[in-house]
């Protein structure tokens, strides 16, 4: 028996129908010619998007199944008799996923019309994305993108959600999801740095490998003055914006611990990176623009660095909860500035889940961020005189005290 009549039969029809010509065109396109050609194309495609579309419109299950199994037979036998060298199973699988989108069209046609405009990218886009698996995607960029998928789709949902005594009631799967932020952060930053670095100067590539580690981008561009003097300005400039990406982290970490956080941070974090921006301004006008490069980044994060960042994520929010609790204030202050000095992000990080949790006020927060930030400029100055020698030290130092200056004010003003 027919479905009942209504407004959307006809759009679900012609969703099914319109599936079934863009994916047939593109499939037509690739057909060939003569003997080894493939066995559909555009007509074949849009007569099975529309076959499904009618056998979901009579509502019966069993035509739906029969219809799929035909389909699925045909591809098989075509499969089967294929005599090229390099058989592929994609148009096979593309026709029947085109006879299901042409099922769901008819109840859902909006699924439907947006997964075949998908379906067809995808099948378009074959060159592209056989170039990107095989030429561009390192082994080691892949096995990051496991990590993080992992992390994300596997461990975030087994956390328990819910807030912990041994944790001064942070919600551990908040630590949890700090985590996962910080790599998608770093790995926007990795793949921004592939994209501009064959083209960017040294500013540029700065800025974006802030995102993946500051104070590491810091030591490259101490190393390259003292291989290259001349690049001394040209450097300090890219090692002060990378500071400016430190501030966009933060600013995404605590919107990712809690929203409302912004309206508290923004003034503070707001000045410092306006006055790094400044810095990074005037050293760039005495240094000219320079077009020497840092090297291609390599990782985009390790498992190891992962693994040490939740730990110490989880470590510090439950040492300065407790700290809170049993001590003095100013006790977790002290342990907040300590972390700082290994990882700001870390150290902000658990004062942002604590905020989050309603462990701290607004005001704790700012100080709290700020001491972390403060400790941790003190490791950038270190690695800066380390790594580059006094005079790109001195220029590195004196552009984090203007940043992490004007940071203060804001708070104490």
């Amino acid at each position: 028996m027919l479905m009942e009549m209504g407004s959307s039969l006809p759009i679900g029809l012609a969703v099914a129908l319109g599936c079934g010509l863009l994916i047939g065109v593109e499939r037509e396109r690739r057909k060939g010619q003569g003997r080894h050609r493939a066995f559909a194309g555009m007509r074949t495609f849009t007569l099975v998007a529309l076959a499904g579309g009618l056998a979901q419109l009579v509502a019966a299950g069993w035509l739906v199944a029969a219809g799929a199994l035909l389909v699925l037979s045909l591809a098989v036998i075509a499969y089967w008799r294929d005599q090229s060298d390099d058989p592929g199973v994609t148009t096979e699988v593309a026709l029947f996923v085109t006879y299901m989108l042409g099922v769901v069209s008819i109840d859902h046609p909006q699924v439907a019309g947006s997964m075949g405009v998908v379906v067809t990218m995808l099948l378009a886009a074959r060159a592209s994305l056989h170039r990107f698996s095989t030429e561009l995607l390192t082994e080691e960029e892949l096995r990051s993108v496991l990590v993080l998928a992992g992390s994300a789709l596997v461990v975030l949902p087994m956390i328990p959600d819910q807030p912990l005594p041994l944790l001064a009631q942070v919600n551990p799967r908040d630590l949890w999801r700090l985590t996962v932020t910080l790599m998608v952060l770093q790995a926007l930053g990795h793949v921004g740095l592939r994209l501009v670095g064959a083209r960017a100067g040294l500013v540029l590539s700065g800025f974006v490998s802030g995102f993946i580690s500051s104070t590491a981008t810091i030591a490259a561009m101490g190393a390259r003055v003292r291989d290259e003097p001349g690049l001394t300005l040209p450097c300090v400039a890219a090692a002060l914006a990378s500071n400016v990406a430190t501030v966009v982290l933060m600013m995404v970490v605590a919107f990712s611990a809690s929203p409302a956080l912004l309206p508290v941070l923004a003034w503070p974090l707001g000045l410092a990176g306006l006055a790094a921006l400044l810095a990074v301004g005037l050293s760039w006008r005495s240094g000219g623009a320079a077009s020497a490069l840092l090297p291609e980044p390599t990782k985009v994060f390790r498992l190891g660095q992962t693994l040490t960042f939740a730990a110490a994520l989880t470590g510090i929010a439950a040492l300065v909860g407790w700290l809170s609790d049993h001590l003095a204030p100013g006790a977790g202050g002290l342990a907040v500035a300590l972390a700082g000095f290994g990882d700001a992000h870390a150290a902000s990080g658990a004062v942002f889940a604590l905020f989050a949790a309603g462990k701290l006020q607004g005001d704790q927060t700012v100080l709290l961020m700020l001491l972390a930030m403060t400790t941790n400029s003190g490791s950038k100055v270190a690695a800066a005189f380390v790594a580059g020698g006094p005079a790109f030290g001195w220029r590195v130092a004196a552009g984090l005290v203007a940043m992490m200056g004007a940071g203060w004010m804001a708070c104490l003003f």
